[in-house]
């Protein structure tokens, strides 16, 4: 199957810019160009709120179950199209494909969970004060939504969004990743199919900037939902707050991984190293500062360093390979900067620390020990495959480095103490930890960040929240 050029959708129709503007597809195994991506005007963003606006009075005043089984048709469609979508995205993205498929597995339970969540999208009846009145509160959806996602899960981003969106009757206008077009394309193609109203989902690509400051700021968007970098996150929700709009915001993290004196090493090695490597590292939710008792330390970087070299990296199409190229070439440039500051600061390189080969963006699984406090790996998210180690003498110590950056996304720990564990999940600051295990981001579990890593949740129950209006309903009867 060749990569075919991706357009815009609006109001159920594929279509170029009417500027007949595009930006290229890049293979970042190869560096070479393979499709474009039509690019997004005034012109198309008009018409896509236009379309949105009257595909929201279609889908709000759908019945539950219809609105459920058009998700789950949905969701029965992308599961018969895994391997042709998983393909695009491996070669527009650059993971392997098993990690594709396993985003788009994932991506189909996520829509099914959210369908089903639908139908529990409750109001409530209150006891009234005087018998000749009836208190009840209504959830109604609040609007037309738009949504931003990153190129680094260019489908498992965008479920979460839709799939809340359309559970609580709302439409939805999403810009997808410029980077890693065709997969998304390929997914929201699945509710056209399943029959899917016309307007209720639009798709636009262009200059980020351009789309994200119009839509924002546009009377008929209600609710703004965005998966990003926190610096560019808070620029989107300070325009948000000027037109006083509900917004969700999953931002940056600088993941702490504690590992107690207690805690197997060997478990702590496979499941947190799988997740550090996973995506070349580009993961918000990535492992990134490896905390480790000082007993178990030296044994720790032995294994850890043994688990990197059975890692195979390459192009993601290829038969075996389990990690591959960076997105772009300036995470190539971002990896040389922090390893050459550790280097500046007298850490130890363990593993890596070098690009590999000079066609694609491929970076060898780094694991850089003894940094300083105030190096690059323990401060700036690296978002690739680098990982930090310092050790630890005490719980508290390790609870205060785990806290002290600005990030709260995620967290993870290893140990077999309940004390340990207790502790831990009282006083770690993050929006989640995951403990003896690595992430596992599942449909009815919140996901979310505190602190500079945003706020709300797109997972859960708690994710539909943000796309409802709640109404207070009293009457009198006469």
């Amino acid at each position: 199957m060749s990569y075919q050029d991706t357009q815009l959708l609006i109001n159920n129709e594929w279509r170029e810019a009417a500027s007949k503007k595009s930006l290229p597809v890049v293979n970042p195994a190869t560096g070479a160009e393979i499709g474009r991506v039509a690019q997004a005007g005034q012109t198309e963003m008009d018409a896509a709120l236009d379309s949105a606006a009257k595909g929201f009075e279609i889908w709000r005043n759908t019945p539950v179950a219809e609105r459920q089984r058009v998700m789950r048709k949905a969701a029965s469609l992308l599961g018969e199209r895994i391997d042709t979508i998983a393909l695009l995205m491996t070669l527009e993205q650059g993971k392997p494909i098993a990690e594709s498929k396993a985003e788009l597995m994932g991506a189909v339970d996520t829509l099914n969970w959210l369908a089903d969540e639908s139908r529990r999208v409750y109001g409530r009846i209150v006891p009234p004060r005087s018998m000749n009145t009836q208190m009840q509160v209504l959830k109604q959806p609040i609007g037309v939504v738009a949504a931003f996602t990153p190129w680094n899960f260019p489908v498992n981003q965008i479920v979460r969004k839709v799939g809340a969106a359309l559970a609580t009757g709302c439409s939805i206008i999403v810009k997808a990743p410029e980077e890693t077009p065709a997969s998304p394309a390929m997914f929201l193609k699945c509710f056209i199919d399943a029959g899917l109203p016309a307007g209720v989902i639009n798709l636009l690509y262009g200059v980020p900037a351009e789309i994200s400051s119009y839509l924002i700021a546009h009377p008929t968007v209600r609710k703004i939902s965005f998966t990003g970098s926190t610096p560019v996150g808070k620029m989107l929700a300070g325009m948000a707050g000027q037109h006083m709009k509900r917004i969700t915001m999953e931002l940056g993290g600088h993941a702490p991984v504690i590992v107690c004196d207690d805690a197997d090493v060997a478990l702590a090695v496979k499941s947190a190293g799988a997740a550090k490597f996973r995506n070349a590292g580009q993961v918000c939710i990535s492992p990134t500062r490896f905390l480790v008792h000082n007993s178990i330390k030296a044994d720790f970087i032995e294994k850890f360093a043994a688990f990197t070299t059975k890692i195979k990296v390459g192009d993601g199409t290829a038969e075996g390979t389990t990690m591959g190229p960076l997105a772009n070439s300036r995470r190539l440039d971002a990896m040389a900067k922090v390893v050459a500051d550790a280097r500046a600061v007298g850490a130890n390189i363990v593993t890596g620390g070098e690009r590999i080969g000079s066609t694609g963006n491929f970076f060898a699984p780094t694991i850089i020990a003894d940094a300083p406090l105030n190096s690059s790996v323990f401060n700036d998210e690296p978002f690739g495959p680098i990982a930090g180690i310092r050790g630890f003498d005490t719980m508290d110590e390790a609870i205060g480095e785990a806290n002290r950056l600005s990030f709260g996304l995620a967290s993870y720990a290893f140990t077999s103490s309940l004390k340990h564990q207790h502790n831990l999940a009282q006083n770690i600051q993050a929006g989640m930890l995951w403990i003896n295990q690595p992430a596992l981001a599942v449909a009815e579990m919140p996901f979310g960040g505190v602190k500079d890593s945003g706020y709300g949740s797109e997972g859960g129950p708690e994710a539909l929240e943000a796309y409802i209006n709640t109404k207070s309903v009293s009457t009198v009867m006469v």
